[in-house]
């Protein structure tokens, strides 16, 4: 199993998401049950380029500090919604065989969903610990709605497992 922490950065990572708080101590709980049960973490940036502020070298898109790296942890910098999109990403995966991907971060409703569908397009077994990802409310629904949409209607049964914390947290103590 690896863990991914997708898109968890400074500039999107505040009061504003949906439960905001619970979604911090939820990820946090996972990072580090992960890294005492060697699964591996892998972090994920997106960079929406030169000149937009969310880039490399803008502080917005540096990793949020309640979820900083470890030193030997592997960063990607991807530039699409998915994670799939960087082929150094994809390649590092495949390589290594593993097949059982747990996925936390943000947002929902863009880059998580995108992540979700194109691992499970790939193979992958998908789990989202439930409460670990999150997003803003928008002009369609609110950052609850958005998230109970995606998480009890859009991706259980049919491209991830949303399963409790605690559940991951078991999974990640066997593994």
């Amino acid at each position: 199993m690896k863990l991914i922490v997708v898109d968890i950065q400074k500039g999107i990572t505040d009061e504003r998401l949906y439960d905001f708080n619970n979604f911090i101590k939820n990820v946090t709980n996972i990072i580090d049950t992960a890294r005492n049960n060697n699964v591996e973490v892998i972090y994920v940036q997106h960079d929406d380029g030169p000149g937009t502020g969310f880039s490399i070298g803008d502080k917005d898109f540096e990793i949020a500090d309640q979820v900083a790296p470890k030193e030997n942890e592997k960063i990607f910098i991807k530039t699409i919604n998915s994670c799939f999109g960087n082929s150094d990403f994809t390649d590092y995966l495949k390589h290594s065989g593993e097949k059982d991907l747990m996925i936390v971060g943000l947002q929902t409703n863009f880059c998580i969903d995108a992540t979700v569908k194109s691992a499970f397009e790939r193979g992958y077994n998908v789990i989202v610990p439930k409460e670990t990802n999150s997003t803003f409310d928008n002009d369609y629904m609110d950052g609850e709605t958005t998230y109970r949409y995606y998480n009890e209607m859009m991706w259980p049964k049919r491209f991830a497992s949303c399963i409790s914390v605690d559940e991951a947290i078991k999974i990640m103590e066997e593994k």
